[in-house]
């Protein structure tokens, strides 16, 4: 069982910059991988960011590249995502997920991921 637990969401105006925690407890070897996804208003969920624990594969969708980046620290036990330049489009709740194999090209579909945590606010104003 793993366990996903976010932060770091808030308020903030266009153009500046959070910084969102997953914090990982549970069973997650290298090879494991972590993604951020969102929810805006009245939207499915989508794919954001992908990281693959020790091989730091990583993936973005194309609205956030440049932008955002994923990140782990030192021990595998926090997943980042630096959000920086937000847009009023980018206002979302925040996931994180978690599965234990490479999810392929299908990384930003949101069936395809096990774990999950609650989520986190991000606010962006214009």
């Amino acid at each position: 069982q793993v366990h996903l637990v976010e932060s770091g969401g808030g308020s903030v105006q266009a153009g500046g910059s959070l910084r969102l925690s997953c914090a990982v407890s549970g069973y997650t070897p290298l090879g494991y991988n972590m993604a951020w996804f969102r929810a805006a208003p009245g939207k499915q969920r989508e794919g954001v960011a992908r990281i693959n624990l020790g091989t730091t594969n990583i993936a973005y969708t194309d609205s956030v590249k440049g932008r955002f980046t994923i990140s782990l620290d030192d021990a595998g036990n926090t997943v980042f995502l630096e959000m920086t330049s937000l847009k009023p489009e980018d206002t979302a709740m925040y996931y994180c997920a978690a599965r234990p194999t490479y999810p392929g090209t299908n990384w930003a579909d949101r069936t395809v991921w096990k774990y999950w945590g609650q989520g986190t606010l991000v606010t962006v104003s214009s």
